[in-house]
């Protein structure tokens, strides 16, 4: 099953005999509630999801957005709709990030049919492609998670596999080299990780690369089908972007939810810097 779905494909599937449950997960850390963007405009039958609150537990010493109690995950996917007998299509604002969250949310609680719009709102309004301001209130859903589905690593398990496999740093590559740090107390990188910024997973129009370019892109960060993978950001969400673009190239990788805000609450795990892992 391909992790994306094109805004033309979604478009037929959404007319056909079996649509798709829709998912509206747009969010920008630090920007306005993505409430009122949804409201304004939406995709036609799309439920609004909450990152913050229901993808996401409060923040604290497991990072900034730790996963949340299962129970409101579940609960907000069945307000939504979602059963495991049906497919999930999920979008942000063409960020992508907020829909990969949601994307392996859903892929590691069991469900079987997940899948991203590539390009997200953004790629769809674009092309001119029709928007409905109605608030849709669908039938509860069946979706009970059952987690494990995907590979989920904790603080200790990504340094030992910065050590023994590949551990992708997603964020921005000066926040890896330690130069700058707009958001958590230390700046750096988990020793042994390697540098891999998500926005180069995507071309100009947010759009991710065909495949073959991702696979070409991970092999040369020594992520290719032997090894085994995981990835990291600053709290969680653009690493699942990163998960999800090598899902797209072929590849599975682990998921470091709490990562580099969980990382440096503790003040005793070691930091790098610089270009080269450490």
């Amino acid at each position: 099953m391909n992790a994306i779905i094109t805004a033309s494909a979604l478009e037929r599937e959404t007319a056909g005999p079996r649509p798709p449950v829709l998912l509206d997960v747009r969010y920008e850390m630090g920007g306005p509630p993505g409430r009122p963007v949804y409201e304004a405009g939406h995709l036609p039958g799309a439920v609004y999801i909450d990152l913050e609150t229901e993808l996401a537990g409060p923040p604290g010493k497991n990072g900034r957005h730790p996963l949340p109690e299962l129970a409101v995950f579940a609960g907000a996917m069945r307000r939504a709709g979602v059963g495991a007998d049906r497919p999930v299509v999920v979008y942000d604002g063409g960020k992508g990030w907020a829909a990969a969250r949601t994307w392996w949310m859903l892929r590691w609680s069991g469900h079987p049919d997940v899948r991203v719009l590539d390009g997200g709102f953004a790629h769809w309004s674009a092309e001119g492609r029709p928007l409905s301001t109605d608030v849709p209130v669908p039938a509860e859903g069946t979706f009970t998670p059952e987690p494990g589905a995907l590979p989920l690593l904790d603080a200790d398990d990504a340094a030992a596999l910065a050590r023994s496999g590949v551990l992708l740093d997603a964020r921005a590559a000066e926040r890896y080299r330690g130069e700058v740090e707009p958001i958590d107390p230390v700046a750096g990188h988990i020793p042994g990780a390697v540098s891999a910024p998500t926005m180069e997973n995507v071309a100009a129009d947010g759009r991710f690369l065909p495949a073959a370019e991702l696979r070409k892109r991970f092999d040369a960060l020594g992520a290719d089908s032997g090894a085994q993978v995981g990835v990291y950001c600053g709290s969680g969400v653009s690493a699942a972007h990163q998960v999800l673009a090598l899902a797209v190239a072929g590849l599975p990788a682990a998921l470091y939810v709490g990562s580099w805000s969980e990382w440096t609450a503790d003040a005793q795990r070691p930091v790098a810097t610089g270009h080269e892992p450490g």
